[in-house]
């Protein structure tokens, strides 16, 4: 099944999501869902334009996957209870950044189309924006999308996105347009040159050796060199969409159970995690990105089956959960697994959880345990920050290499097994 960019977004609105910004903005139900079918397609509209316009596809991705935490009900619900601060100032950027001074005007449109204060349709742009946003960067970070495979992207969702534009906002004169039918005729050919960037240095150093002539110097060889390495990039770019902004981290998690010191215990069995897109409904209606297979996947369906108990040896591990190398500090890409957990306890309020941290024998002991600490304590802070209940957080504790079954001198291949942080249900 197809990604649908704009259905995605609108799960995130669900009824008390709707609810709460009619009785925060003292408007009816009804303005504002008519309001919100106006703001979602627009945002995403302002995107393409954006993309297309400023042919900054790259700085667009970036901007996107930093927003990619934001994507989910209680963060559109904390925008609307936040005031001034926090993220309606970063969805006043966003906003800012996608339609510069014509976001006034963006602004009394929706006002006027939904039939709601000027104020009000203001505080929903900005409130929506970083959720909308968000879902895009979450989608592009899943599909470890390049500055080409973003394009590309945002021109297959483009049809929808314009379709959904109600007809009674002239969001094409605004943005300097003939008609939003325009949008997207740069798109294609935008994200095939970026994707044959590589292709084109290639073919440049290949020309380059035919031009040193036959000398067979050790430079040509290295030359040479450079033109496989190169070649072999271009492929795993296009068969991977490229990598996840170029960060060096030590820690992919695998899907390797362990133990929990506190007792012997009898791991739960996981499948081979399949880095297939899929999204995961929640009982209360939020809808999460996630990988087949993944801990969302997982920890749903163990919550949602009643024969399956809770207890110290039921443990579920990250699997898109990254830290900067030899540090505690969690890479801006993990924070949508942790938003994801996030939603996943407040739609299950009854569950909680124990964080665990495990590192591999490398290195000195001592020191691999504080580190799983320090991780496992970081993974338990991003939550709290998330407004996740602390009835729900029974803590965190670093076992180190204690459990690592690898020898410190394996291949990293065996040692990388070893390395993970990981979730225990000790209630459901």
């Amino acid at each position: 099944m197809s990604f649908d960019l704009l259905e995605s977004v609108r799960n995130l609105f669900s009824g008390n999501v709707i609810s709460q910004a009619a009785s925060k903005l003292g408007e009816s139900e009804e303005g504002i869902q008519k309001a919100i079918s106006a703001v979602v397609p627009t945002v995403l509209t302002g995107l393409l334009h954006k993309t297309e316009s400023s042919g900054d596809a790259g700085g667009l991705l970036n901007m996107v996957k930093g927003a990619a935490s934001e994507a989910s009900p209680s963060s559109i619900g904390a925008a609307l209870q936040g005031g001034a601060g926090g993220l309606l100032t970063k969805g006043a950027g966003f906003l800012k950044t996608l339609f510069g001074d014509k976001a006034a005007g963006i602004t009394s449109m929706i006002s006027s189309y939904a039939g709601i204060k000027e104020s009000s349709a203001d505080t929903l742009l900005q409130a929506t924006a970083p959720a909308t946003l968000g879902t895009v960067g979450q989608y592009a970070m899943q599909n470890n999308l390049n500055a080409g495979g973003f394009a590309s992207f945002l021109n297959s969702q483009k049809d929808k996105i314009v379709g959904a534009i109600p007809g009674g906002l002239n969001l094409a004169g605004l943005l300097g347009l003939g008609g939003l039918g325009e949008l997207g005729s740069k798109l294609g050919s935008m994200a095939s040159g970026l994707g044959h960037t590589v292709g084109n240095a290639a073919t440049s150093t290949v020309n380059t050796v035919k031009q040193a002539g036959g000398g067979g110097g050790k430079w040509i060889w290295s030359l040479l060199l450079i033109l496989v390495a190169i070649i072999l990039l271009w492929y795993l770019m296009r068969g991977c969409g490229g990598n996840k902004g170029g960060e060096t981290v030590v820690d992919s998690v695998t899907t390797n159970q362990l133990a929990d010191s506190a007792g012997t215990a009898t791991p739960m069995a996981a499948p081979e995690v399949a880095r297939e897109s899929i999204q995961v409904t929640l009982p209360d209606g939020t809808v999460l990105n996630a990988y087949k297979g993944g801990i969302e996947d997982q920890l749903v369906t163990f919550l949602k089956d009643n024969s399956k108990a809770a207890g110290k040896d039921v443990w579920f591990d990250f699997d898109n959960l990254n830290f900067k190398t030899g540090s505690a500090e969690l890479t801006e890409e993990s924070m949508q697994q942790v938003s994801n957990i996030g939603a996943i306890l407040k739609a299950f309020p009854k569950t909680k959880i124990k964080i665990g941290g495990y590192t591999d024998k490398t290195g000195d002991a001592a020191a691999n345990k504080k580190l799983s600490q320090e991780r496992a304590d970081a993974v338990v802070t991003a939550l709290k920050k998330l407004n996740t209940n602390a009835a729900q957080l029974e803590g965190a504790e670093g076992y180190g290499s204690e459990f690592a079954k690898a020898a410190a001198d394996a291949p990293d291949a065996e040692r990388k097994k070893d390395r993970h942080i990981s979730i225990s249900v000790r209630e459901k």
